[in-house]
């Protein structure tokens, strides 16, 4: 599925309706440049999750938990060399389980996550504020 987005609220608006079908266990693998709109697009999946917490990027503390009707497990692995890195982070308890796992640069550790996760990649568009968000491996059907 491809999605254009005019606007930071657009795109949170994105995020809420993606939100809105995620249960426990599920694992998405965010992809996309430096202010691609990642972080945005988690604001609005939160929302959906009723996180009432101010979600921020987790670049620094590599991993942000919040409450809400289902535990969010925002990661950004930005920082770490690679899988061996993110292994020994110990997360196996958080993509494997009751949570929503939300993964910032996931692609630098997609072998190590689940087969059915789900991939956002963001595309900022040159000169805008528009985005292509092009979500795969997507197990809820339509976005409506």
């Amino acid at each position: 599925m491809i999605f254009f987005t005019n606007s930071p609220e657009e795109t949170i608006n994105l995020g809420i309706k993606i939100g809105s079908h995620l249960k426990p266990g599920d694992v998405i693998a965010m992809q996309g440049t430096l202010a691609a709109g990642k972080t945005t697009i988690t604001k609005g999946i939160a929302k959906a999750l009723n996180v009432t917490e101010t979600i921020t990027s987790p670049t620094f503390c590599l991993i942000s938990e919040y409450e809400g009707k289902i535990p969010l497990y925002h990661m950004d692995v930005y920082r770490l060399e690679g899988t061996d890195d993110f292994i020994n982070l110990g997360v196996d308890d958080i993509i494997y389980g009751n949570g929503v796992c939300i993964i910032e640069w996931s692609e630098k550790i997609m072998e190590e996550l689940p087969k059915n996760t789900i991939i956002l990649k963001l595309e900022p568009i040159e000169n805008s504020e528009q985005r292509k968000i092009t979500i795969t491996n997507w197990p809820y059907g339509e976005l409506n």
